[in-house]
Order: C-alpha cells, then structure tokens, then sequence
C-alpha cells in the first residue's frame, strides 16, 4: 500500500523553505526569481486556499510557465496562481509588489 504524503502546515517561511530545497526544479523550469504573495504570504492561508506566485523567468515560455505550475501544484498539493510581473495590472501591482515575498532562484 502507497504511504500517504506528510501533511504539512503551510506558512510562508515554510513555503519559502521548500522553494530553496527544489532549487534544481525551478532552475530547470527557467525561473530567475520565484515570490509568494496573497493570504499565505500574510499567513491567512486556508485549508482551501490556493497558493499564489509572482514569477520572473530567464526565458519567459509557455512551456516553462506550465511546466512550472505543475511542478508546483504537485510540490505543494493544492492549487497553484502564477503571475509574471508583465502580466499585472496597474492596479494590483502596487499591492502584489508591497507584499511579495521573494526567493531568489
């Protein structure tokens, strides 16, 4: 019988924690610098709460945006939001970039 995975409790320095121990995967994934931001950067995550990432890429492609968003939905078991910094709008930007919490890749 396949043993279950480890839950574990979610918080920011936690998921900031496991982006330095899969370095490899986003190198791999083309990623330069990879920030949590949303309720589990503020640690109001929830049970049902998805996890959302600012992403910069070496070499911005489809193939390394979606290789990377499910990487991560695999790595951290829920659903995963990512956003380039292109991507945003001028009205949320101030926001994301306020609270963003970056692990440099």
């Amino acid at each position: 019988m396949a043993e279950k995975a480890k839950k574990i409790t979610l918080t920011s320095q936690n998921i900031l924690a496991m982006l330095g121990e899969n370095e490899e995967l986003l190198k791999k994934r083309g990623v330069r610098r990879i920030g949590l931001f949303g309720s589990f950067a503020r640690n109001q995550g929830r049970v049902r709460s998805d996890l959302d990432f600012l992403v910069e890429f070496e070499s911005p492609t489809f193939d390394n945006y979606m290789n990377l968003a499910f990487s991560l939905e695999k790595l951290f078991g829920r659903r995963i939001d990512l956003v380039t910094p292109d991507s945003l709008s001028l009205h949320v930007r101030p926001y994301i970039e306020k609270e963003v919490l970056w692990h440099e890749a």
